[in-house]
């Protein structure tokens, strides 16, 4: 009689851990899309530059970037899950119509600027990959990111298409770190925290790249968008570290592997070609083609997630709400996409005075959203019991002081640029 008994337990325990990696999984979407859309050209080529000249010396940056990017991009969730409204709508109430405005448009301005690299990057990849100029790719790319927008479900076929594209991308570099098995003794010993010579710019450009605050704010744009509130809190908060954690792991091997299979072969990376034989170990002749579609991946996701941004934020700030199904959203969204490739076929790239604004918008815009985010997450009176906890607070403190000297190193390069 008591056998009877155990067996619908035991299966009852089964199925509820089942249910709950499930859960699980389904509730990857928002901070993956964030990841995704982070995870661009410009953040690859870097990680992979790092590995290959410094070797693992510098990998404690991405653990510290990803830290960072954590703990904002919780804040953006709880935001997102704790009111109806938008945080552009939350900032307005809070500081006013303009600090709402000068969001909302420097994030438009910057997506605009830089929108051109993804646009190229997916023509760049392709182009390697097929012989087919470039150019040709770039207008299709972007055409298809386009008519992907007016999809009846956009948002959902946005998160099964960041999914995809981020499983490509983890995939194939854990396999090529299992294949190469880099000494664990020097990793670990990575994790400490050391500057080797002439490596300063690239390090900054990797926390910048990894740590970015216009991402972790858009999250609580996309959580919102799923339709999750304050009974999701504890979904959105693991799923946000599980997609985030992903972004760095994605980083990390990407070093981990340049390291251990370019740095021997004093391989600088140059070119697509050179990035690509980080992955011979696994993939022999084909490595090249196998990364180019990962960064094929990598420029596409942020073609549509950075367009996505721009245009969703403008509209909010302009008070047309910031949901994808409304056509003035979706109007700025695609003319993100066009200045993005129009920029990319006129110039090849960024002409230097767009990426110099970009640089100017982004020193005065960044630090602003960082803040802002940071002292709405802790406003008990707007936040209720999904304010921040204290030890969140010290981290994204030290995040926003990040964010400062960013902003300042970059404004002394820039004025050494422009006069000396």
């Amino acid at each position: 009689m008591a056998s009877p008994e155990k067996k619908p337990l035991v299966e009852e325990a089964r199925g509820e851990r089942t249910s709950g990696f499930i859960r699980w999984f389904g509730s990857l979407g928002p901070a993956v899309i964030t990841a995704a859309l982070v995870l661009g050209p410009g953040s690859l080529t870097v990680s992979t530059k790092l590995g290959a000249m410094y070797g693992y010396q510098v990998l404690w940056i991405v653990v510290l970037a990803t830290l960072f990017m954590m703990v904002f991009t919780e804040m953006g969730a709880r935001i997102g899950m704790a009111s109806d409204s938008s945080l552009l709508t939350l900032v307005r109430r809070k500081w006013g119509s303009p600090a709402a405005v000068l969001i909302g448009a420097g994030s438009f301005l910057i997506t605009s600027s830089f929108q051109a690299g993804n646009a190229m990057g997916t023509g760049i990849a392709f182009g390697t990959l097929t012989g087919i100029p470039a150019p040709l790719w770039t207008l299709l790319f972007t055409f298809l990111a386009i008519a992907s927008l007016f999809l009846k479900n956009f948002y959902r076929f946005l998160e099964k298409a960041m999914l995809c594209l981020v499983g490509l991308m983890l995939a194939s570099f854990l396999f090529t770190l299992l294949t190469v098995r880099p000494d664990p003794a020097a990793v670990a010993g990575a994790l400490i925290p050391r500057v080797p010579e002439g490596s300063f710019a690239l390090i900054t450009a990797s926390l910048a790249t990894t740590f970015s605050i216009v991402g972790a704010f858009y999250q609580s744009y996309l959580v919102q968008e799923r339709g999750w509130g304050r009974e999701n809190v504890k979904e959105g908060v693991r799923e946000s570290y599980s997609g985030i954690f992903c972004l760095g792991l994605i980083s990390a091997m990407v070093m981990v592997c340049a390291a251990a299979v370019l740095l021997p072969q004093g391989i600088r990376v140059n070119s697509v070609v050179e990035m690509g034989k980080t992955l011979e170990p696994l993939y022999g002749g084909t490595a090249t083609a196998v990364f180019t579609l990962g960064l094929w991946g990598a420029a596409f996701s942020s073609l549509m997630g950075n367009a996505a941004i721009g245009g969703a934020l403008l509209a909010d700030a302009l008070g047309w709400g910031s949901r994808f199904h409304g056509m003035r959203v979706k109007g700025l969204v695609v003319a993100v996409m066009l200045i993005g490739a129009a920029v990319a076929l006129a110039f090849g790239n960024a002409p230097l005075e767009l990426i110099v604004t970009a640089q100017l918008i982004t020193v005065v815009i960044v630090p602003l959203i960082g803040t802002a985010m940071f002292r709405i997450a802790g406003d008990r009176t707007l936040m209720g019991d999904l304010a921040i906890s204290a030890v969140k607070k010290r981290i994204g403190g030290v995040g926003l002081f990040v964010l400062y000297f960013l902003s300042l190193y970059t404004l002394g390069n820039l004025i050494r640029d422009l006069f000396g």
